[in-house]
């Protein structure tokens, strides 16, 4: 039997989250909804969903393997020339590459302790060795994070807002970490949430790549532009790092249907963030009857909220799966929860409230903290940050 390289040997593979389907059957139930893998509940406007059906037409064709006019649309949107904008397989697919790229045996890669889970795989893969520095508040600590760089240190993956906290870190925090990186450190920042951020101390990190040699800021048109079937990623960075990492990218790895339909989503955006606006809305609705269970949740900046329930996180998923909800566990650590339609979010609410008061109160459960918050402040209307 060929033998795997050691690199691979043991590696987690990726766990996506559970179908409503697959917990319809482990629980013998007749309905259920899915809202743990942080997708949009609506489906394309009706210009995508037409560009997209023209397109079916030439499925017999290869693709542009570059997306030359995907990246020239997108460098026009952010003020840029077309060789600062990169494409990949989702922004996922972009964190794989830039790990080949950049790291391999005898370096590292530095990240939060609970993060995006694919990038200790993606280091894994690479044959780096991972460096991890625990969250500080549900928040990546940066400050911590800096002091754990060493000189093997090749890359640096920052989730902003993180997955699956949902925090975010401010810019002036930021802006001192980047200055205490070496210039020869990558630092990544994955803004796959960024179209759901209200807070405007967050900072936009497309903004801040001309200022940083290091710095390559990560997109998706996964979230926001509810194409999550159709893997479409951009990167914006130095035209240096983008020649690099596109010598990675697998031939003709943004499909043609891909492109056309983020060509499209771009001409409507006006109206796609308006649903982002309204998920923004339903978000603050969740976590206030969230905390007032008592669950602690942080401030959410992306589509999710976090219940960070520790040990009760496998036992409090299970008994929402049985009411028909399905979520996303964190062992140990809390449950990813996506914001779905108000009549979904509403099954969840009654859901957690069903089972979290039923654990909670049984003598042998886990206790959670109590919730600090004093007040809940709902977004601005409209105030999501312009691109």
């Amino acid at each position: 039997m060929p033998t795997p390289r050691s690199s691979v040997q043991g590696l987690p593979a990726y766990k996506p989250g559970k179908s409503a389907e697959v917990a319809m059957v482990e629980h013998d139930i007749s309905s259920a909804i899915k809202i743990a893998s942080n997708e949009t509940p609506y489906g394309p406007l009706p210009s995508v969903g037409a560009a997209m059906a023209a397109a079916a037409l030439n499925i017999n064709r290869y693709a542009d393997h570059r997306a030359t006019e995907l990246r020239s649309r997108l460098a026009t949107k952010f003020g840029v020339t077309a060789d600062w904008i990169g494409v990949g397989c989702g922004s996922v697919g972009l964190l794989q590459q830039l790990c080949l790229t950049y790291a391999g045996p005898g370096d590292a890669v530095a990240f939060g302790g609970l993060t995006f889970e694919a990038y200790p795989i993606f280091t894994q893969i690479a044959g780096a060795t991972a460096i991890t520095v625990p969250n500080r508040h549900e928040v990546i600590d940066l400050d911590a994070l800096a002091l754990a760089v060493t000189p093997d240190t090749k890359l640096v993956l920052l989730a902003n807002p993180n997955n699956p906290t949902g925090t975010a870190f401010d810019a002036e925090t930021l802006t001192r970490f980047m200055a205490a990186i070496p210039s020869h450190v990558l630092v990544v920042l994955d803004e796959a949430y960024n179209e759901f951020v209200t807070d405007q101390d967050v900072p936009n990190g497309i903004a801040l790549v001309s200022h940083y040699d290091n710095l390559a800021v990560l997109r998706t048109f996964s979230k926001a532009y509810g194409m999550a079937a159709l893997r479409v990623g951009y990167m914006v960075a130095n035209p240096a790092i983008v020649a690099e990492v596109d010598k990675t990218l697998i031939p003709f790895a943004v499909n043609a249907m891909g492109q056309v339909a983020a060509l499209a989503s771009l001409n409507v955006e006006a109206e796609l963030f308006e649903r982002c606006a309204a998920i923004c809305e339903e978000r603050t609705r969740v976590l206030g009857a969230v905390r007032y269970l008592g669950i602690d949740a942080p401030d959410p900046q992306a589509n999710f909220v976090w219940l960070p329930v520790g040990a009760l996180a496998g036992e409090l998923t299970v008994a929402m799966e049985k009411l028909g909800v399905v979520t996303r566990p964190f062992a140990g650590a809390g449950v990813r929860v996506t914001i779905s339609t108000p009549e979904d979010n509403d099954l969840f609410l009654g859901a957690l409230t069903n089972a979290y008061t039923i654990l909670t109160t049984s003598d042998s459960a886990p206790q959670p903290v109590a919730a600090t918050h004093s007040s809940i402040t709902p977004p601005r209307n409209g105030d999501l940050r312009t691109q």
